[in-house]
């Protein structure tokens, strides 16, 4: 059956899923526009996550403007928090109220199962640690990608896992990336006294440029940092043999059936929205996309397996480009799981595992499921090309996302 017979009666839920997206804000129709994904992104485009329902930005350029381009003037009330649903390591503030202590303010946006964002929290807490007591506030403002990000404990729990310090400010409805005029994760605004942008960064990397911004911002505002030394870390550590990757992998309808999307390699997923179906794994994988073993149920923001199973009969598969792989799981019920992971038809041997990897008595490699949160499940010790397969016999297994890295040491 050809695929595009199977699109055709979506075109009615797809102009009702438009209209209902421009009407909340999120998006240009120019972001809308047909594009075909590459078979593998190249690896010098910025590494960002783009807004929910775009392409993710690792394979659509980001502009990063810098320090040394023109910063635009806001009026004022614009660069604030807004419409904030709750705080983590603070109570409530103004950022024109820490500007008013004598303070500058850098806003990190960001979510927790971002693996761009999670990539620079190792700089945001050297920074918090080096300037806090220097007038520098970070002020992460969460603001979610998934909906189960929303949950004030959730985000309770990463932060607490990532051992972050500085104020969260949970950005739910959007309010304060909207007045920002923000569209990606990580993004990162630094404000001196005058409620003005000194700097802002999109994405990864450049992180001794951005300390850099930081110690002038403060030394305009009146601080000492001349005892401190400046970091010399400015990006990842790349596989210099890394030139592709597979790009992030979404899982639900709501990024598969638009344009630049199209994760999802079986006709049947195109059929309906919530729907369960039964799948047939025929070993023909085009990169790029994930494909199903099994009952899987299509849901807006996840593929959900649909009944329990006694010794893994169903899977989730793909063509991975890259060093390590990630994956976004809710569980949907309490109780925690294993989901089994093979790379090129077998177990994964101890220098391919990911942190989150345990072995059992028989060899097998797998993680246990116990919270809403990213799983790192693979980190090859060299850049290459493989099939991995993901199964549980837990029908509480709900995959959100695939996201994938070509740096040494991890995520």
């Amino acid at each position: 059956m050809n695929l595009r017979k199977i699109l055709l009666p979506w075109a009615t839920f797809l102009s009702l899923m438009t209209i209902a997206t421009f009407a909340c804000g999120d998006i240009d129709p120019a972001d809308l526009d047909p594009a075909d994904a590459p078979t593998q992104v190249v690896v010098d485009l910025p590494t960002a996550t783009s807004l929910p329902g775009i392409a993710s930005a690792t394979s659509t350029p980001v502009v990063t403007p810098t320090r040394r381009l023109p910063l635009p003037s806001y009026p004022p009330g614009v660069l604030e928090v807004k419409e904030i649903d709750g705080w983590i390591n603070s109570e409530p503030f103004k950022i024109i109220d820490k500007l008013g202590e004598n303070q500058v303010v850098l806003v990190d946006f960001w979510t927790y199962t971002c693996v761009n964002c999670l990539r620079t929290l190792p700089f945001l807490r050297e920074w918090h640690a080096k300037y806090a007591d220097r007038g520098l506030v970070i002020l992460g403002v969460h603001t979610p990608e998934f909906d189960f990000e929303m949950d004030l404990d959730n985000v309770k729990a990463a932060v607490e896992r990532e051992d972050i310090g500085w104020a969260v400010a949970l950005d739910n409805e959007y309010g304060t990336w909207h007045s920002f005029g923000n569209r990606y994760w990580p993004a990162k605004y630094l404000i001196g006294l005058d409620g003005q942008l000194t700097y802002r960064h999109f994405g990864e990397g450049d992180y001794v440029e951005t300390e850099q911004a930081i110690r002038e911002t403060l030394t305009e505002a009146g601080w000492d940092v001349s005892d401190i030394p400046i970091g010399s870390v400015n990006s990842a550590d790349r596989d210099p043999l890394a030139d592709r990757i597979t790009r992030e992998l979404y899982a639900g309808y709501e990024r598969n059936y638009t344009t630049s999307g199209l994760y999802a390699g079986q006709e049947q997923y195109y059929i309906g929205p919530d729907s369960t179906r039964e799948y047939i794994d025929d070993g023909n994988y085009t990169p790029q996309q994930w494909y199903l073993q099994g009952l899987w149920t299509n849901g807006a923001e996840s593929i959900v397996h649909a009944r329990e199973t006694a010794d893994l009969e169903d899977h989730i598969a793909f063509k991975f480009v890259g060093r390590s792989g990630n994956v976004v799981v809710n569980p949907r019920g309490p109780e925690p799981f294993e989901v089994y992971v093979e790379i090129d038809g077998r177990p994964l041997m101890q220098d391919e595992a990911g942190i989150d990897i345990e072995f059992d008595d028989r060899g097998r490699s797998y993680f246990t499921v116990t919270e809403p949160r990213l799983y790192a499940f693979l980190e090859t010790p060299e850049f290459g090309e493989h099939v991995v397969k993901l199964a549980s016999n837990s029908d509480n297994f709900a995959i959100f996302a695939f996201t994938f890295g070509i740096n040494r040491g991890g995520i």
